[in-house]
């Protein structure tokens, strides 16, 4: 049953974060809990309202940032290839994405007492050493490596973009062997798909340069409607047993 509770946790935690990006964090929670795999009863007993899976959200990013440097730090030899796989699962992350949309509805200070320890810090401890085995040139902040990350983690415009994470990572790539030193090795593989020429460019470019604002809907607010408004009452639903579903 433990094991369950978790695993529809988790799912919950990560269908929100999806959603949200994609709509807002007014989006109805019953879309969060379709994606989930879960019923809207089972949601509730987990996150009781709204600001509170908001909330679980961001420090659920916020704890897997922390986590993927600290496995970089203790998984990869390579001080270098180390900091690349940080910054790779960063992006995987979402986190340009997921905090802006969540912003207004959190203390970023009071976030990150709830989170085991401060994702700075691994990230320091990587870009450390990378520059001391000369590696990485040695003008190279944190600041440099996190506002990347940011950038190249935030959706193009004109909505779903065909291959948009992939061509993310093809730039972070791009990116990461600015950073190296000097005369520092680089990797003899190519940079990774998709290649977009100049044809595939033209054919691209009016949905993504030319791109319209999408309005209120963007955020998953519906014109006329509070914050919300669409979510279905908790009601006496939220305290059924669900089999399985804890």
């Amino acid at each position: 049953m433990r094991e369950v509770a978790r695993r529809n946790r988790e799912q919950i935690l990560r269908a929100a974060r999806e959603i949200f990006v994609d709509q807002g964090p007014d989006a109805p929670l019953d879309a969060v809990a379709r994606r989930a795999g879960v019923g809207i009863a089972t949601l509730y007993r987990r996150f009781p309202d709204r600001e509170q899976l908001i909330r679980a959200v961001a420090v659920d990013v916020l704890t897997a940032l922390t986590g993927v440097a600290r496995e970089a730090l203790d998984g990869e030899p390579d001080p270098a290839e180390a900091l690349r796989a940080c910054m790779h699962a960063a992006l995987d992350l979402k986190i340009g994405s997921v905090m802006p949309a969540l912003a207004g509805h959190f203390d970023v200070a009071e976030l990150l007492a709830e989170v085991p320890g401060d994702p700075v810090e691994p990230v320091q401890e990587l870009l450390d050493r990378a520059r001391r085995a000369g590696l990485v040139r040695a003008d190279v902040a944190v600041g440099d490596i996190a506002f990347m990350i940011i950038r190249l983690s935030r959706p193009l415009p004109g909505g779903r973009f065909p291959h948009d994470e992939e061509l993310a990572h093809r730039h972070l790539d791009i990116y990461f062997d600015g950073l190296r030193a000097p005369g520092a090795h680089r990797p003899a593989a190519g940079l990774p798909a998709p290649v977009i020429d100049a044809d595939g460019f033209r054919l691209l470019r009016g949905r993504v340069v030319a791109a319209p604002d999408p309005g209120p809907r963007a955020s998953g607010a519906v014109p006329g409607e509070p914050a919300g408004a669409g979510d279905p009452a908790p009601g006496p639903d939220a305290t059924t047993t669900e089999p399985g579903a804890e």
